[in-house]
């Protein structure tokens, strides 16, 4: 067994962007925080799965170049090779919970 908690991890990008919660040895998962006008960037993957959960606040989701509308509840599944990218479009931070299977930490495919 093994705990984590949130406020014990970093943001990529000081206050906000990717914060890994666990890595491996099956999965990857963490919290990707968006504040109003800030997006991911484009990416895909060969092999790993990625699933988002959006926790708070709203957003679109981009897959294979269409936007989906996201909102706090919202679940979306991006298979291998789909081009996917997430943005924060509203006046409120967007956070986002995501899982990526199998753990293959360097599969990753830039848009």
């Amino acid at each position: 067994m093994q705990k984590v908690s949130e406020k014990d991890g970093k943001y990529r990008g000081g206050d906000w962007g990717v914060k890994y919660m666990l890595r491996g040895p099956k999965l990857d998962w963490g919290v990707l925080l968006l504040k109003p006008g800030q997006q991911m960037g484009g990416h895909g993957h060969r092999e790993v799965e990625e699933t988002f959960y959006f926790v708070e606040g709203s957003g679109k989701i981009v897959v294979d170049g269409v936007a989906h509308a996201a909102e706090a509840g919202d679940a979306f599944r991006c298979e291998p090779p789909e081009i996917h990218d997430l943005l924060n479009d509203g006046d409120a931070d967007c956070k986002i919970v995501f899982l990526k299977t199998p753990y293959l930490p360097d599969d990753k495919i830039d848009a």
